[in-house]
Formats: C-alpha cells, sequence, structure tokens
C-alpha cells in the first residue's frame, strides 16, 4: 500500500516537472526585453503603428518592448526572420500587409518561398486602415461610374501608380479592375510616397491612397477621392461611397497587426493578448495614432486569425490574377 505521504510527494514531483517544461519564458515571461520587427525601414504605415505600441505595451508588461526594423525583398527578410524565432513570446512580428502575399508571388516565379503564414499566430488586429482610390480634381471623373465608362472606351490607356508590384495599392486597384471588368495599366513606384507625388504631378491618373494620406490634399483642393475600399464609409470622408455601396465586391485595407512565432506557449500567448488589447484601447496609443488620422480597429486573437485569413485568399486570387511580374 502507498503511503498519503509518498503519494503526495509523487504530486509535487509530478508538478515541479510539469512546470519545469514549459521552461523559464512561460512561467515569468516577460523576463527580459521584447523585440517587434517591423519588416521595412523606419517612418512607413506599420512603423508608425508599431513605436507608441510598443511604448505603452513596456509600461503594461514591466520590461523594455523594442521595435526592430529589418527590411528588404518587400517585407519577405524580416518575416523570415520572426518565423524561425524561437517561439518563447520575445520576437514578435508587425508584418506588412502584402506578408501572405509573398509565398504566393514565390510559387508563381519558382522560387522556394522563405516563410509560410502557418509559422504565426496571431496576436491581434492594431488598426485598418482602408485604401481609398483617388484622382486629381482636373480629372473628368466624378465619380466610379464615370471612370468605368471611360475605362471600357479606352481599355489600357488609363494608368494608375502604387507603391510597387504587389504592394498593397496594387492588390486594391486590381480589385477594383476586376470586379468592374475593365483594363487599366499599372505604374509601379518605390512608395506610396512617390506614386501619390505621380498622381499630383500628373504622371498618373489613379492612385490608392490612404486617409492620413490624402487629407491634406482632398482639403487642399487637389485630389478626389472616387471611392473607399472599407466596409463602411470613413468619417474623413463621409461623402465618399464604399466599392461595395457602387455594387462592386472590393473590399482592402491597409491594416496592421501582430504575430507571434507559431508554437508559442499558450499562457505566453494569453499574457501578450492581453497587453495588447490593453493597449490598443489607451488614451496614449490612441490619441498617438489619431494624430496620424489612424484610426484603431481592434481585434482579438481569433477574430484577427479570421480578418487576416480572408484578406489573405483575397490577395492570393489577386496576385494569381496579376501572375508573374519579372
Amino acid at each position: 500500500m502507498i503511503s498519503l505521504k509518498r503519494t503526495a510527494w509523487g504530486i509535487a514531483c509530478g508538478a515541479f516537472l510539469a512546470l519545469s517544461s514549459m521552461g523559464p519564458c512561460a512561467q515569468d515571461f516577460p523576463a527580459r526585453t521584447i523585440s517587434i520587427v517591423v519588416p521595412a525601414a523606419p517612418g512607413g504605415t506599420v512603423d508608425i503603428n508599431a513605436r507608441p505600441l510598443a511604448q505603452v505595451l513596456t509600461r503594461l508588461l514591466g520590461q523594455s518592448v523594442i521595435v526592430v526594423n529589418k527590411p528588404g525583398a518587400g517585407g519577405a527578410v524580416g518575416t523570415a526572420f520572426v518565423a524561425n524565432a524561437k517561439p518563447d513570446g520575445y520576437t514578435l512580428l508587425m508584418p506588412l500587409p502584402t506578408a501572405s502575399a509573398i509565398p504566393v508571388a514565390d510559387q508563381l516565379s519558382g522560387r522556394k518561398p522563405s516563410f509560410s503564414m502557418e509559422q504565426f499566430s496571431s496576436l491581434a488586429l492594431i488598426s485598418a486602415d482602408p485604401n481609398l482610390l483617388g484622382t486629381r480634381v482636373s480629372a473628368p471623373w466624378r465619380g466610379i461610374p464615370d471612370l468605368i465608362a471611360d475605362a471600357r472606351l479606352n481599355a489600357g490607356r488609363i494608368n494608375y501608380g502604387t507603391g510597387g508590384n504587389y504592394s498593397p495599392s496594387h492588390f486594391m486597384t486590381e480589385m477594383f479592375a476586376s470586379a468592374a471588368g475593365v483594363k487599366l495599366s499599372h505604374v509601379a513606384y518605390s512608395g506610396g510616397g512617390p506614386a501619390l507625388i505621380a498622381l499630383l504631378g500628373g504622371e498618373v491618373a489613379l492612385a490608392p491612397v490612404t486617409p492620413a494620406q490624402a487629407m491634406p490634399h482632398v482639403q487642399a483642393g487637389k485630389i478626389r477621392i472616387l471611392a473607399n475600399g472599407g466596409a463602411k464609409r470613413s468619417a474623413l470622408l463621409p461623402d465618399v461611397p464604399t466599392f461595395r455601396e457602387l455594387g462592386l465586391d472590393v473590399e482592402y485595407y491597409l491594416w496592421v497587426g501582430m504575430f507571434a512565432p507559431a508554437g508559442t506557449p499558450s499562457n505566453v500567448m494569453a499574457t501578450l493578448r492581453d497587453a495588447v488589447r490593453q493597449a490598443a484601447h489607451s488614451p496614449e496609443l490612441v490619441q498617438a495614432l489619431a494624430k496620424l488620422q489612424i484610426e484603431t480597429a481592434y481585434l482579438d486573437g481569433p477574430d484577427f486569425e479570421k480578418f487576416w485569413r480572408e484578406d489573405a485568399r483575397r490577395v492570393g486570387d489577386v496576385v494569381r490574377r496579376i501572375g508573374k511580374i519579372d
């Protein structure tokens, strides 16, 4: 017969071994600095979301949270770095919205993808700016119906500028062209800023822009917004209809979310999700992003996962429709 004393000792030992197997990061997380990897140079949309978020998370978690920029290959370098990082919660990713397109584009080009999105676990969506389709005020189109009619008469002659091949602005405009049954001519620039300058200078007839990019030029009477790529009208531009209102199946956002490497312990994920939830609703972050004309659009991990999966499906379809770009 086993004594009660020996049984209690066995239970205690088992509990100790179970806790030990979780590793130090799972027991006292966080115990050191956390890095948020942004796979782009400083100053872009993801970066300007990440920096105020890191400041608030530092306060909430009691450990330094820093932003590490790892640009290269359209975001593939930094994204692959996190995909292969130790899943302990200390290396996180705030990717470019095009992250899910990179593996599809690699496959089209005959390259082995450097990562897959199955290597990540969703933490939270932070913001989601709808792409807006803009033109100069001197353009002949007062709205999307005018543009579609003209594009059908002049197939391939109306050009649009974007932040590059397979960029968010490229995707949104191709979604519109496909939904409207028209052909437009794509001009790729080195970023959203140069594409906007090209629109203002008359090099291109159309360019997708974010609300933050658009508002100064709308208020100055230089550009007109033809349609909103979001699910609802923007409070900044209440008179601009969404594509869906116009009968077009187009919805696309310049979104910013946070991921951890797949396999991160569940209690570490829970700690991070709770901290990001508090940060996303904190006055500090809301006000910091509002100054940049960015509204928070928080979704917790499971809801963000659904959002991201649907976004990845739409993007994958567009990439395959665009095809290989040399």
